[in-house]
């Protein structure tokens, strides 16, 4: 036995055990032609997997939203009192929860069911006739963030959803799973040049509102419009200066504890409230 093997450690030996079986799993999944790397991931053909019980509910009932295909176990088609699956205008596959856990990740709580469908085709800004209440996201990009603010805009009526083309999480999974259905409940609006998009809801005769930790203002005392349209920035680095500068004013959330700032979807919610109260009183 030479110096170099006698000196080799229980580490060494350990880490030389897990090359060798990272090294087999690869030439394992060569022979087989396949391989793991879309574990988690969206299906090709630019379709998208949504999956949890509230999800996948809303988007059956949502006329707009083209299902290609299901997997479903059998408790979550009874929870979901799909009758007679089969009669689904769509195939679907009757799983163990294990075969869906191999598409979306042992993270995901699925809940028993996944469906790929048609990504929703999202409105062009000019489509907001009748419009009082709009929500702008400046490059808000964590989709967790995103969902949870698209529950709160349905929960309290909001017309539309602005966010940009770019920096702005795609229509996911993980999205949809935090919108909890609200993803099939709100109109989505995307747009390449968010400055000018809020010149344009200014025009259309919307106060257009950035809030901000450091705001001149209440939000509450600057409500002066009967279209209001809210913009939220992104997490820690908040409103861009383009947006600051074109917004019709900038306002706080006082906060009276030491916490001076929230969570962009907490923030959401409570800015919401306030703009539908103030509504509701017009």
């Amino acid at each position: 036995m030479s110096d170099d093997q006698n000196s080799k450690t229980p580490k060494d030996s350990h880490y030389a055990r897990l090359r060798r079986a990272h090294r087999d799993r690869t030439q394992q999944k060569q022979g087989d032609g396949k391989s793991d790397s879309r574990r988690g991931e969206g299906p090709r053909d630019g379709l998208v997997r949504l999956y949890g019980l509230h999800t996948v509910r809303a988007a059956l009932d949502n006329p707009q939203r083209r299902i290609k295909h299901m997997r479903i176990t059998r408790n979550a088609a009874a929870r979901l009192e799909l009758g007679e699956p089969s009669a689904l205008p769509f195939p679907v596959e009757i799983v163990e929860p294990r075969a869906i856990d191999g598409l979306t990740g042992p993270d995901a709580v699925h809940q028993g069911v996944l469906i790929e469908a048609e990504p929703l085709k999202p409105r062009p800004l000019g489509d907001l006739e009748g419009a009082g209440l709009v929500l702008v996201l400046d490059q808000v990009t964590d989709p967790h963030n995103v969902g949870a603010i698209m529950r709160s805009a349905v929960a309290f009526g909001v017309n539309a959803l602005v966010t940009t083309a770019r920096h702005s999480p795609s229509e996911s999974g993980v999205l949809a799973k935090a919108a909890s259905g609200a993803l099939e409940h709100i109109d989505h609006l995307t747009v390449r040049n968010l400055a000018e998009a809020l010149e344009e809801l200014s025009a259309a005769g919307f106060q257009t509102i950035g809030l901000d930790s450091d705001g001149p203002a209440q939000l509450e005392a600057t409500f002066a419009a009967d279209r209001i349209a809210l913009v939220l920035g992104a997490e820690g680095k908040g409103l861009r200066q383009k947006t600051r500068d074109t917004v019709t004013a900038l306002a706080r959330l006082d906060m009276p504890g030491a916490i001076r700032s929230l969570n962009v979807s907490n923030a959401a919610a409570v800015s919401l409230y306030a703009a539908r109260q103030y509504l509701g009183s017009r």
